[in-house]
């Protein structure tokens, strides 16, 4: 076993960038007072903060008054989703949401189901390169939802979705979770709240963004609290902010050099798994996807084995679905494209991944496959 292992697994968490641990050592001491105080220390907390919204801003492209930020991107999922609702119950109410959302929506929206009777939930198809499937989906045109959630991109298998065509075919308010994407790519049109997570773009844990256009009907679905932002609650993490701010503009300003160096890599995996291990398949779009990640499943083999002598081996992999692999359960993902929801396997490059890591992660895999499989009594095809 090495010691060091490479971190494989940025879709769950993205390495602290180095504009972040700069501004959040800084911060902790300039912005540890409560932001609603008069006094010297209250005042600069409040500045810190307002810098690091407009800053998100920017990089978003949105108005600095459509960000509040959360103590997690679920939490800003939670507020997002609920908060379209509330203005909208009525008798018949229903949210429509793709398949293949992340369990945060599918939570909320089982959750809103229970707290009120009147609320139905409808799960929209997807295709086999687990892209909403908006043909498919008569739910938008017959039937209109209330709400309807959306996802920028698959957070497992990385395919991008159709957030504009979906807002145009409906009425209702759209969703979008775009915690897999932020920071990474420009956000997509046709959205009227969205929710995004810090540190997937290698800002802190525990911040999270929660985005509401202005003009948008939107009420707080949860308990109000006597902050500076009323869509949020709880005392603000302004040093978390503030890092989370530089490395989203950090993240932005190097994208486009980045993403062609991780697209490249990707292709390069996508290609040479499939040349090196038999019987796997490569799921996603291979084209209109996120550029730093791809996902694989291999024939009789299971993911968690996988999971456990990559590790072994060096090599820090994901296995199952993003949000509920310690569960052992298949990926709702996976099932709901059709393709095979075992021995997955998802790979996911941090800003700074190199060829040579990827190629070491490579020379690994085929015989950890092959190990696995010899010690079932299964010969490789």
């Amino acid at each position: 076993m090495t010691n060091a292992s490479v971190p494989l697994d940025s879709a769950s968490a993205e390495p602290l960038h180095p504009q972040a641990r700069e501004t959040l050592l800084a911060a902790l001491d300039a912005g540890y007072a409560d932001p609603r105080r008069l006094h010297h220390d209250g005042r600069r907390a409040r500045l810190l903060l307002d810098n690091a919204r407009e800053a998100v801003a920017g990089a978003l492209d949105v108005r600095p008054d459509e960000v509040t930020f959360t103590g997690s991107g679920t939490d800003a999922v939670h507020r997002g989703l609920l908060g379209l609702l509330g203005p909208r119950l009525r008798h018949g109410t229903a949210i429509a949401h793709g398949a293949v959302e992340h369990s945060s929506v599918l939570h909320a929206a089982a959750w809103a189901s229970r707290t009120w009777p009147q609320v139905s939930v409808a799960s929209l198809p997807v295709d086999r390169l687990g892209r909403l499937d908006l043909a498919a989906a008569p739910e938008l045109l017959t039937s209109p939802p209330a709400v309807i959630a959306v996802q920028s991109a698959n957070h497992e298998v990385g395919t991008r979705q159709p957030v504009a065509e979906a807002a145009a075919l409906t009425d209702a308010p759209l969703f979008m979770d775009a915690c897999a994407s932020a920071g990474r790519e420009p956000l997509p049109q046709g959205w009227a709240a969205a929710a995004l997570s810090a540190h997937k773009w290698g800002g802190p844990a525990g911040v999270g963004v929660l985005l509401v256009r202005r003009g948008t009907r939107w009420r707080n679905p949860f308990p109000a609290d006597d902050r500076i932002d009323e869509r949020g609650v709880g005392f603000e993490n302004v040093p978390g902010a503030l890092a989370a701010a530089a490395a989203l503009q950090a993240v932005v300003a190097e994208r486009e050099e980045v993403g062609v160096r991780q697209r490249s890599l990707i292709e390069w995996v996508r290609r040479r798994v499939v040349e090196t291990v038999p019987d796997v398949e490569v799921v996603g779009d291979q084209d209109d996807r996120l550029p730093h990640l791809v996902t694989f499943s291999c024939l009789y083999v299971d993911g968690e084995a996988l999971v456990h002598e990559l590790d072994a081996a060096g090599y820090g992999v994901a296995s199952g679905s993003a949000c509920t692999a310690s569960t052992l359960e298949p990926s709702h993902v996976l099932a709901a494209m059709g393709v095979l929801t075992h021995g997955n396997i998802r790979l996911s490059l941090a800003r700074d991944t190199s060829q040579a890591q990827v190629e070491g992660f490579l020379t690994a895999l085929p015989g950890v496959v092959a190990g696995i499989r010899g010690r079932l009594g299964i010969g490789e095809a």
